[in-house]
């Protein structure tokens, strides 16, 4: 049966993210000229940003409620997802809310990750593994 691992997920899409955010406007300047608006588009970056949010509410959810039973992981993905819409708000500093985001997110899905391979065992009785 095949699984999908959601941090591998959130982890890539933040990547995703971030190199959009970064590197695109540099390397895809001459898209408007072919008449593709996808550098500075509200609609994209939102839906971007709601892409993340959803991939990771679903994963650090799952790995919270059936496996560590951890809030950290929790806090650091709020934390990035609130970076990403000052990034929004604060458009001039796009930058300084943009890295402390994308670390933030794939730090929360990857200590998400190492802490369902550690829990080996339950310690609550509402697990479900």
């Amino acid at each position: 049966m095949f699984k999908i691992n959601y941090d591998a997920l959130g982890i890539a899409a933040s990547i995703a993210c971030a190199i959009h955010c970064a590197i695109l406007p540099i390397l895809l300047t001459s898209l408007p000229i072919l008449g593709v608006n996808i550098i500075n588009n509200i609609w994209f970056e939102v839906g971007m940003i709601m892409l993340a949010t959803a991939i990771g509410i679903y994963s650090l959810r799952h790995g919270f409620k059936k496996h560590h039973h951890n809030i950290f992981p929790i806090v650091l993905f709020i934390a990035g997802i609130g970076m990403l819409i000052l990034k929004q708000i604060f458009h001039a500093h796009q930058l300084i809310f943009l890295i402390p985001a994308v670390v933030l997110i794939i730090s929360a899905h990857f200590k998400n990750l190492q802490l369902c391979r550690k829990a080996n065992a339950c310690h609550t009785s509402d697990c479900i593994h």
